[in-house]
């Protein structure tokens, strides 16, 4: 009967955690939570605070859409008219490069035009050859968010 031993001491070991928990009753509501922090207040214990839930969004393929900040004179030009210049990959559109803005600065932009830069002629010796294409964002957010970019620049 080891099976059926395994269930009963891990329910066991639940009641002793829910024992020795703040709130042993997991599904009280808020309002019963406030009568008896009402109740505790004459005895001195501490009403328990709301705890603010964060809503992360995830930030993994955010980094593969904005490749870095481009820290520029034009792009140093434009911060004053709260616009942001970001280099960003070849194969993104103007929708995913709002997303990944809003999920890795947390702000959402108001307009998002993109730039196609192509790839310029070099030559080594007798060797020819072409940069790669690049593609840039100019991000317009609205009069009063802000992105931390150009900090220690």
């Amino acid at each position: 009967m080891g099976l059926f031993d395994r269930f009963k001491k891990k329910k066991e070991r639940l009641q002793k955690k829910s024992e020795r928990s703040a709130f042993p009753g997991k599904d009280l509501t808020l309002a019963q939570l406030k009568s008896a922090a009402e109740k505790d207040q004459g005895q001195g214990k501490v009403e328990p605070k709301a705890v603010k839930k964060v809503v992360k969004e995830d930030t993994k393929d955010a980094y593969r859409v904005l490749l870095k900040p481009l820290v520029t004179e034009k792009g140093t030009y434009l911060g004053a008219a709260n616009k942001y210049l970001f280099a960003v990959s070849p194969k993104v559109n103007k929708i995913e490069i709002k997303k990944a803005i809003q999920a890795v600065y947390g702000v959402m932009p108001l307009k998002v035009n993109i730039s196609n830069l192509s790839g310029k002629k070099i030559r080594l010796g007798r060797v020819q050859g072409v940069t790669k294409n690049k593609k840039k964002a100019i991000v317009t957010l609205k009069a009063g968010d802000k992105i931390q970019v150009y900090e220690g620049v």
